[in-house]
């Protein structure tokens, strides 16, 4: 359906009436105020209103990185379903755009889904570009979901719906989340089956004619959990030739330290079927708020690897957070460089995900010092850091044998003495405390979030942090082990420490404490900042060949 559109402009907010919704900008971006004390400056979030899993991401081939999501442009709850959209240079820089893809009518929802890039034009859409987007996603309506597309023919802005929707039509109320790669010669979108455990494999030559492969399921899946936004990519195996099959499953429940969570299988596909190198039970996470996760297609060779990122929530209490006061909920978990290592077992894989560079948002040093044997009293204040954000690493080497060691990181409040404690034992478990903070009381919120059984770490150990006003994020060994938790002081910390015990007395800790600089400040070169700026009309191209598998 096309949309219609009458726009007034009343303060600095916009009132717009398209496709019978009132309130809902066509054509230009959803304003957004992203000063708040609890609004990221690093981590994308909405410019109002709700906003949950990341959709159709994908790089340009040129120099930006899109993000769709989705969004409820009219309220502070999940319902009402659109694609938003914003792009960015650096996967920090945020700039919002109008939304990208709107409902068909009244009584139906965009619903999660995934974007590839036609190059060799096989849906027939894009006879005279390279640079065809087509948005492959799910329409709720009562009662059914089907899959369906749209296409862009200006690099990804704006969509228009294809007449033959939808595309595959099950008769399923619970059928979900498509993500389409290209293999070798032909399209394959892995969808949910949301209650039946179960994920299936469709294939296409066009991205419209699609036909059942495969269907997979598993030991490992935690029963009687919805099973929804399914992920898949290849990546490579550190340190070899190899590449092993990833795919990701997002579980409405189950998570060991509760609520939802996303587990992970590695294996081969062969065009028609993913099969898993064993039945084990991963999960992506040792924080709790990550669901959702979504890989970038068309990622450019020099990242080695793919670049993952989630919705920084736990659906259980995602429909409370107390971001609420400041008009938006929700926010997205960092960019994440995706690859996978040898375990101690041959046989087996560890997932990696490590913090994507962060180098475009951080600032000065606020302190950096080496410490021989155990660190008693090291603490910063980064009160004088205007994004309210501080990026931390240290690095441990000459552990030995001190499996009794620990390793604690603390942020806290001067003023009202509120903390969050991240802390590491050496026999291998980790925790997040955030019960003392003040701004949510939630009970999922406050429990604390442990983790045990991680890996040796040898001789050597790495613990990143990005603190970002109300969300941290911690990366362990290299983003062997990452967790996210969002955090609710009710006033801001300001105070970064870091305290071992147990080191043999030769160990050397490194630290390094940086300021973290907004997002929402444009950088050198760039217009926009405060959630929108000024794109090339006519978007930049040079295609990479759709034959590499992201």
């Amino acid at each position: 359906m096309r949309l219609s559109a009458f726009v007034s402009f009343a303060v600095a907010f916009v009132s717009v009436v398209a496709n019978n919704e009132t309130g809902v900008p066509v054509g230009t971006p959803v304003p957004g105020d992203y000063t708040g004390p609890l609004r990221p400056q690093v981590h994308f979030s909405p410019p109002q209103h709700f906003m949950n899993d990341p959709n159709g991401c994908f790089f340009d081939g040129v120099d930006t990185w899109h993000l769709y999501y989705q969004y409820n442009p009219t309220a502070i709850t999940g319902g009402n379903q659109h694609w938003g959209h914003a792009i960015s240079k650096d996967l920090y820089h945020w700039v919002n755009e109008p939304i990208a893809i709107f409902p068909p009518d009244d009584n139906t929802q965009v619903y999660s889904g995934s974007a590839v890039i036609d190059v060799d034009n096989t849906s027939g859409f894009f006879p005279n570009q390279k640079n065809g987007v087509v948005a492959i996603y799910t329409l709720n309506s009562p009662g059914k979901e089907v899959q369906a597309i749209s296409y862009s023919t200006d690099g990804g802005y704006t969509f228009t719906a294809y007449e033959g929707n939808p595309l595959i039509d099950i008769n399923n109320p619970d059928f979900r989340d498509p993500k389409v790669i290209w293999y070798n010669d032909h399209w394959v979108m892995a969808v949910a089956y949301a209650q039946a455990n179960t994920i299936a494999f469709y294939t296409s030559p066009d991205l419209k004619a699609w036909t059942h492969a495969s269907n997979f399921t598993n030991p490992g899946l935690i029963a009687g959990q919805s099973t929804e936004c399914p992920n898949m990519i290849e990546v490579p195996v550190d340190g070899t030739n190899q590449k092993k099959y990833l795919l990701t499953i997002s579980r409405g429940g189950g998570f060991p330290n509760g609520g939802s969570g996303i587990q992970y299988f590695v294996g081969d596909f062969d065009g028609q079927a993913f099969t898993t190198n064993d039945d084990r039970t991963r999960w992506i996470e040792i924080g709790k708020d990550s669901y959702a996760g979504q890989f970038f297609w068309n990622v450019p060779d020099s990242v080695q690897g793919g670049v993952w990122i989630g919705w920084a929530s736990n659906l259980p209490y995602s429909g409370g957070l107390p971001t609420a006061q400041e008009n938006w909920r929700s926010s997205m978990t960092a960019p994440r460089r995706t690859f996978l290592k040898t375990a101690s077992d041959p046989a087996l894989f560890d997932l990696v995900l490590d913090l994507y560079d962060p180098s475009p948002v951080l600032g000065k040093d606020l302190d950096a010092k080496t410490v021989t044997g155990d660190v008693s009293a090291y603490s910063v204040d980064f009160s004088s850091v205007a994004a309210n954000a501080v990026y931390l690493e240290a690095n441990i080497t000459g552990i030995g044998a001190a499996q009794n060691a620990s390793f604690q990181y603390t942020l806290a409040s001067a003023t009202s003495g509120e903390s969050v404690l991240a802390s590491y034992a050496f026999s291998g478990a980790f925790e997040i405390d955030r019960a003392n903070t003040k701004g949510w009381t939630d009970g999922g919120y406050v429990a604390p979030i442990r983790t045990e059984g991680l890996a040796d770490p040898g001789d050597s150990w790495t613990f990143t942090a990005l603190f970002d006003r109300s969300m941290l994020e911690v990366f362990l060994n290299g983003g062997l082990h990452a967790g996210t938790a969002n955090v609710y002081p009710s006033e801001p910390l300001t105070q970064v420490s870091v305290a071992t015990s147990g080191l043999p007395a030769d160990a050397q800790v490194s630290l390094r404490v940086r300021e973290v600089l907004s997002g929402w400040n444009p950088p050198p070169g760039e217009s926009g900042g405060s959630g929108t700026c000024k794109r090339d009309a006519a978007p930049r191209w040079t295609p990479k060949s759709k034959r590499v598998v992201s």
